[in-house]
């Protein structure tokens, strides 16, 4: 009776069967099975959370058994590493002592701009309390660990919210706490 209606559905599955089988030929991108290493998992937004936890130092260690990595300098690293002797390309940076009561303010801050970040990566949020928090933290107390952390941070948002957020090379320098 409706032998159409069956001849239609099986024109439309065998269309799409050679859709796919033509389409995996014809990509450039070699299919699972070609590749002989493992494919890595993709990287989701927790993997970035972890991240920052590692570099922003908020694993509970205190301000003085952190070490953080070294700034980024605006000169090539050729005639940086030419002009400079062992000892100074070791450089750690040097952090103002806080009182008990201060670095726990400033404890707080940071960790309300680490947040802050975590949530601006999500769609459809912005970094604008972590500029402000981060702002506050450079403000009270500007040669802490928590001034060179917040810098850091202000310098590795997208370029758009600099723009948007007005941040300056002045809040991004960490230059200051290497001498």
């Amino acid at each position: 009776m409706n032998t159409i209606w069956l001849k239609i559905a099986a024109v439309a599955v065998v269309l799409v069967a050679v859709l796919i089988v033509g389409s995996r030929f014809m990509s450039d991108k070699p299919g699972p099975s070609a590749s002989s290493e493992p494919a890595a998992p993709p990287k989701t937004v927790y993997d970035s959370f972890e991240r920052d936890d590692r570099e922003f130092g908020v694993d509970g260690q205190s301000a003085e058994e952190t070490t953080p990595p070294t700034a980024q300098t605006t000169e090539p690293q050729e005639s940086a590493s030419a002009e400079q002797t062992p000892a100074a390309q070791d450089a750690q940076p040097t952090f103002e002592k806080l009182s008990i009561e201060e670095e726990i303010q400033a404890q707080k801050l940071h960790s309300m701009a680490l947040e802050e970040r975590k949530r601006s990566r999500l769609p459809m949020m912005t970094p604008k309390l972590m500029v402000d928090y981060c702002r506050q933290i450079i403000q009270r107390w500007p040669t802490s660990e928590y001034a060179f952390q917040a810098k850091r941070m202000l310098a590795d948002i997208p370029d758009r919210y600099k723009k948007m957020y007005n941040v300056t090379d002045q809040e991004t320098d960490v230059s200051s706490f290497y001498k």
